[in-house]
Parts: C-alpha cells; sequence; structure tokens
C-alpha cells in the first residue's frame, strides 16, 4: 500500500529468477549446468587484487572525490585514447561509478524529462527499460532481427523517432544477442541522431570480449557524435570483477555537470582502496585478459559447432560478449516453456520474450562456463531439441 507509483511498471529481473530457480534445485542435490548468469567463470587477476590489499593496508579508506581517484581516471583517460581513440580530460570529463550499470541509471537521470523517449534496441538488457522508466521517461523498442545479426537498421530507428525522442541506446557487443554493431551500423545510428538532435548511451562493457576478427567501434568517435555520446564501460566483464563493482563513464564536460549531481546524492563516491586495484587492472599487465578471451573463444565454438548440428533450432552466430541467442519457436513451444524443459533436463537459460517486445521465441545462453560442462550442457540440450 505504500508503494510509489513508479514502481508499479518495473519488473523483478528474470535472470535473477532463473539464477535463484538453479541455486533451489542444486541446493535440493540436482547437477545443473547454468548458461544463465551473465558473468566471467574466472577469478580477478592477482595483481589487481594485489593492488587493492595494498590499498587497504595502506589506509586508503576514506572517502574518494565524487569523480574518483586522480589515478583511476588518469588511467581510464589513457584506456581510451589507446583503445577507443576517444580523448577525455580526465579531470572534468571522466566519473567513476558503481558498475557500468550506475553509469546507465546516471544517464537517465541526468538527461531525460518526464515523457522523453528513449530508443532501445530489442532484444535488449532488461535494466535499460527500468533505469529509463525511473527516470519518467518512455522506452520504446527498436526491432533488431536475427537475419540481420542482431543490428539495428537505420530505417528503424527513423520510423521511431518522434518529437518527444530524446536519447538512442548503443549496446555493442551486445547482451543478450551477441551481436558487434558494425561500422556501417554505427554510422546509420549517427546519422538519425544528428539529423533528430538526439543524444546517445554508448554501453560498451563487453568491448574487449569479441572474436573471429571482428573490431570494436566506440560510436563516440564517429564525426560530430563526441559532444552528444555518452559512453559507459567498467571492470566487470573484460577483468572479471563483477563483484568490485566498478565502471567509468566519459562524457564532454557541459554534459559531465548533471550527472556528478545525480551521483553525488546516490551513491556519493566509489569505494577507495577498490580504485587502486581497478588503477592496476588498466595499467598493469594484460595477459590474464587475453587468456580470458581466448578460453571463451575456444567455448563459443563448441557451442556454435553444437547448435548448428541441433533440430528445431536457429541462430546468429555472435561476435562478441558471451552471449548466444537461440530461437527455439521451430519447437512449438514459447520460450519459458523451453526453458522451463531444459532446466528439467539439467540446463538452465534465459527465456527473453519476457524482456522484449522482439524476442518472442528466443532464449539465452551464456558460455561464462566451463568447457566441460559446455560439453555437458550441449549434450543435454541436443537430445532435448532432436527428439
Amino acid at each position: 500500500m505504500f508503494d510509489a507509483q513508479r514502481m508499479s511498471s518495473i519488473p523483478f529481473s528474470g535472470i535473477r529468477k532463473v539464477f535463484e530457480e538453479v541455486h533451489a534445485r542444486e541446493a535440493a542435490g540436482e547437477h545443473i549446468v547454468n548458461l544463465g548468469i551473465g558473468r566471467p567463470d574466472f577469478d580477478t587477476p592477482l595483481n589487481i587484487k594485489e593492488a587493492a590489499k595494498k590499498a587497504l593496508d595502506d589506509g586508503h579508506v576514506h572517502y574518494a572525490s565524487n569523480y574518483g581517484n586522480d589515478d583511476l581516471r588518469k588511467a581510464i583517460a589513457h584506456k581510451f585514447e589507446r583503445d577507443n581513440d576517444l580523448h577525455y580530460d580526465y579531470k572534468k570529463e571522466i566519473m567513476v561509478t558503481v558498475g557500468a550499470n550506475e553509469g546507465v541509471f546516471l544517464a537517465m537521470l541526468a538527461f531525460v524529462n518526464p515523457g522523453d523517449e528513449v530508443l532501445v534496441p530489442d532484444p535488449f538488457w532488461p535494466h535499460y527499460f527500468p533505469c529509463v522508466e525511473l527516470a519518467g521517461g518512455v522506452p520504446v523498442s527498436v526491432p533488431i532481427r536475427e537475419e540481420n545479426g542482431f543490428n539495428p537498421t537505420k530505417k528503424d530507428l527513423f520510423s521511431l523517432c518522434t518529437d518527444k525522442t530524446k536519447m538512442i541506446i548503443v549496446n555493442s557487443p551486445h547482451n543478450p544477442t551477441g551481436a558487434v554493431f558494425s561500422k556501417r551500423t554505427l554510422a546509420g545510428i549517427a546519422d538519425v541522431a544528428l539529423e533528430k538532435n538526439l543524444m546517445v548511451l554508448s554501453d560498451e562493457i563487453y568491448e574487449q570480449l569479441i572474436y573471429g576478427g571482428e573490431k570494436h567501434v566506440s560510436i563516440g568517435t564517429l564525426p560530430k557524435m563526441k559532444e552528444r555520446t555518452v559512453t559507459v564501460n567498467g571492470f566487470s566483464k573484460s577483468y572479471a570483477m563483477t563483484g568490485w563493482r566498478l565502471g567509468y563513464v566519459g562524457v564532454e564536460q557541459n554534459l559531465m555537470s548533471p550527472m556528478i549531481r545525480a551521483h553525488q546524492y546516490s551513491t556519493v563516491c566509489v569505494s577507495t582502496f577498490s580504485q587502486y586495484g581497478a588503477a592496476e587492472a588498466l595499467n598493469g599487465p594484460q595477459d590474464e585478459l587475453g587468456k580470458m578471451v581466448s578460453e571463451f573463444g575456444r567455448r563459443r565454438e563448441l557451442v556454435v559447432a553444437s547448435l548448428k548440428k541441433m533440430k528445431r533450432v536457429s541462430f546468429s552466430e555472435p561476435k562478441g560478449a558471451f552471449y548466444v541467442m537461440v530461437n527455439v519457436s521451430q519447437t512449438g513451444r514459447s520460450a519459458e516453456q523451453v526453458a522451463g524443459d531444459l532446466l528439467n533436463s539439467g540446463v538452465a537459460v534465459v527465456p527473453w520474450e519476457s524482456m522484449g517486445k522482439y524476442a518472442k521465441g528466443l532464449v539465452r545462453l551464456s558460455y561464462a562456463n566451463s568447457y566441460e560442462n559446455l560439453e555437458i550442457a550441449m549434450e543435454r540440450m541436443t537430445s532435448y531439441f532432436d527428439y
């Protein structure tokens, strides 16, 4: 009876629902291969942990700047230049956030007015819609299709623009499809943003996890786009630091003021000693990152080869992240029903049709699990789909 009206449209996470069900079944003695959770199954590299421990021992236990520690912001600025060809002033244009998720949420609070529309490629990561809605905005689904490699088209974006459209969300590499948006796709998005005078939120959290010769392009590097783009990234996926809750935002100085104010009155700052570990992640050796990406690539090949042999499924081969979207509509059953059947067979996947207008008949598989477990999961899935 006391709930705020704004919460009426905010659902519980479908991913977490699967997670809790798996946990309950495993506690009851079932063997479940969990392909539902989107986190690296690797430990944080030792040099990163040691840097955070040293910072703790050295007494870095008090408030940090709202923007983040200078050393970390310098490392982030260098990373943007080195990896993305984006140039930000570390003092005025970079902010450290509580995970990339906070960066997304702050962008909505800072720039979306009640009634403003935000275009979201659909299927989508399920946090985007609630973040828009909590800011009073209206999320609008933009179809991305299996036959187009799950890349949005300029035609669809233009057709959905109205006089209320304020922002386009870009997520590449993409969760949940594993798509990598091509430079041509990004150029089309930029055309729409420039013609309609829109902002872009570019969520690049999976940028390091790319396979098969694909290349990540930051949309902020395209002509006239940096001044209207909020680039969000973090440490969770590339450095197996999901529990550290560390992200960051790069944005031109004139757009930073509303974001830092929203940050000040929500989380204030990120834990101080953890930022020393994050700086080491960017400045230190990248060997462990390379090994992790190589192993994800090996797992991806296993999953793709197995899915190609299965009956009654189709999919677009993923180019990045660690997800595959599988179309199970040929089974004649809903994605929810197929996910339930697979769970009873010992494999957990996430049915995506409740998380996107255009996700009907799709389930998401995460190959962030061991190669051995993936072999078991593929055998169980083959038995189910080939009956």
